[in-house]
């Protein structure tokens, strides 16, 4: 992984085999980015995505493997236990332009990935909510 920073924006590049979740995490921590958002694209050859089952309260994964172009990622960085917390969602696009969505659990970069991080200046910390079944903005 490479990047810079301007401002308060990081440009990152991840490249293969990197895992896109773990990479992203790791960096936030050691900028200290407890709160804002990511953007990104690129290619993947293997992603975990998930779909929260809001009568269960359960997520569901499935495990993609094949040629992928990230068509859109983004998501938030927040804080849960005083750690960091990425919440990413994704759109895969694979070899017959079909798209597969959902919330990013892992991705291993096959080609390259450009990212974007925007920091906001703060921090939201996470709580689990029993009712949802979800770890949820706790605002004081």
């Amino acid at each position: 992984m490479e990047f810079r920073k301007f401002g308060n924006n990081y440009v990152l590049r991840l490249d293969k085999p990197e895992e896109v979740v773990a990479t992203l995490q790791e960096f936030c921590q050691e900028q200290g980015i407890t709160l804002g958002w990511i953007t990104g694209i690129g290619a993947v050859n293997k992603a975990k995505i998930g779909l929260f089952d809001v009568k269960s309260k359960e997520y569901h994964s499935s495990v993609l493997e094949g040629n992928f172009e990230i068509a859109s990622l983004m998501g938030n960085i927040s804080t849960m236990n005083g750690e960091v917390y990425l919440h990413l969602h994704i759109n895969l696009a694979d070899e017959e332009y079909k798209t597969w969505g959902g919330h990013l659990n892992e991705a291993y970069i096959s080609a390259t990935g450009e990212f974007v991080i925007e920091v906001i200046e703060g921090n939201v910390d996470r709580e689990f909510s029993s009712e949802v079944g979800l770890n949820l903005y706790k605002f004081l």
